[in-house]
């Protein structure tokens, strides 16, 4: 039986993630393992997560996966670099994983591996690449001369990203890219290769239960949803309070982009005008993004730099129990079930702090408190 491990966020789970397990058990046989590293309760690019992790996880075991591990938040909320290296350190730490699948618009396993070692060979390219004021996604692409556009497509700069993770690491892991279809970021779902972008705009009163799996669909359909309007009076208030210095130690704030991030935080009403404030052609949406949601969790840069200390696991199937046991037994990464308390305590008070604010962007409470206010008025 082979192991494959896969990255994930599953916001939501749905049809294009099926076909993506379907097409590693076609090749790899019919038992095969899958194992994924999943985002928690936020995703990479520095949002809540409209569903809660577990809900996720468990519905992407009930459509073929068989573990689903967390995926630390120190290491969500980085770049795409550090996002690919964190999962991929996770799954190799699990001294399981036989092969890492991922979706890539060029899914040509020669091409994507010699361009992550030319990017590890290109520092300096790099460097200067940056010097000139081009973003990151286009200073790499400049660094290495990438005529072909291949880093400007996103399953593409990820599948490089995971080679160059697995490279880093000198991991056995074996990648194995699956040919992605359809735009990443598509704004009007394809039945056939969906983006989670057009899911989640269907959502709630759109027909968004076509694009998943039925067992998917009925999980998320019962569950809890959560999205940062819900909890923006919060987010502002919290980053209205934080002072200069927990500004300055703050997540994707070098270069003096906390400074600027701080400015527009105590002086707009809303994070979207913060946002619109604070990036540039150097700076994206995704970085603002993530430098706020980091602001407001109180994740330091130090913090993106801490080694896993543990994975938790979310949900399991029958397979996935056995899963568990061998890394155990080969003393793999500890795993810490639901619920339970780490011995290590630095990374537990990032997760507790991350959980419990992440229920102030809750859909349910929004709608309890507004028809509490009702009441009151009609009283």
């Amino acid at each position: 039986m082979k192991t494959v491990g896969i990255i994930c966020e599953y916001d939501p789970f749905h049809l294009g993630h099926l076909r993506q397990i379907r097409l590693i058990r076609e090749a790899l046989g019919q038992d095969t393992a899958i194992v994924c590293a999943m985002s928690g309760n936020y995703v990479q690019r520095g949002m809540p997560a409209m569903w809660d992790k577990f809900t996720r996880a468990s519905a992407a075991v009930a459509c073929g996966a068989d573990l689903v591990l967390e995926l630390p938040v120190t290491k969500v909320l980085c770049s795409a670099e550090g996002f690919a290296r964190g999962g991929v350190e996770l799954l190799t730490q699990l001294g399981i994983i036989d092969h890492l699948s991922f979706g890539a618009e060029h899914a040509d396993i020669s091409t994507l591996m010699a361009l992550a070692k030319k990017l590890d060979e290109s520092n300096d390219a790099l460097k200067s690449s940056l010097s000139q004021g081009l973003s990151y996604a286009a200073a790499k692409q400049k660094a290495i001369n990438d005529t072909q556009g291949i880093l400007t497509l996103p399953n593409n700069i990820l599948a490089v990203e995971y080679c160059r993770a697995l490279r880093h690491f000198k991991s056995t892991i074996t990648p194995l890219p699956i040919q992605r279809t359809g735009a990443y970021h598509a704004q009007e779902a394809d039945i056939d290769a969906p983006s989670a972008t057009a899911v989640r705009a269907l959502f709630p009163d759109g027909d968004w239960r076509q694009f998943l799996p039925p067992p998917s669909a009925q999980q998320l359909q019962e569950a809890d949803w959560y999205a940062l309007p819900f909890g923006e009076r919060a987010m502002l208030a919290r980053l209205r309070a934080l002072s200069d210095e927990e500004w300055s130690r703050c997540a994707h704030g070098s270069e003096g982009l906390w400074s600027k991030a701080m400015k527009a935080a105590r002086r707009e009403r809303s994070i979207e005008a913060i946002i619109e404030a604070v990036k540039s052609k150097r700076y994206p949406r995704t970085r603002i993004q993530r430098l706020l949601l980091c602001a407001y969790l109180g994740i330091t840069a130090q913090d993106l730099l801490l080694p896993l200390p543990y994975a938790r696991i979310l949900a399991v199937s029958e397979t996935g129990r056995k899963l568990v046991r061998q890394v155990k037994k080969n003393g793999g990464l500890p795993l810490i079930n639901p619920g339970q308390t780490p011995e290590d305590t630095m990374y537990y008070r990032i997760e507790t702090r991350s959980s419990d604010l992440y229920t102030l962007f809750s859909a349910s409470d929004r709608i309890s408190c507004q028809m509490e206010q009702t009441a009151r008025i009609k009283i």
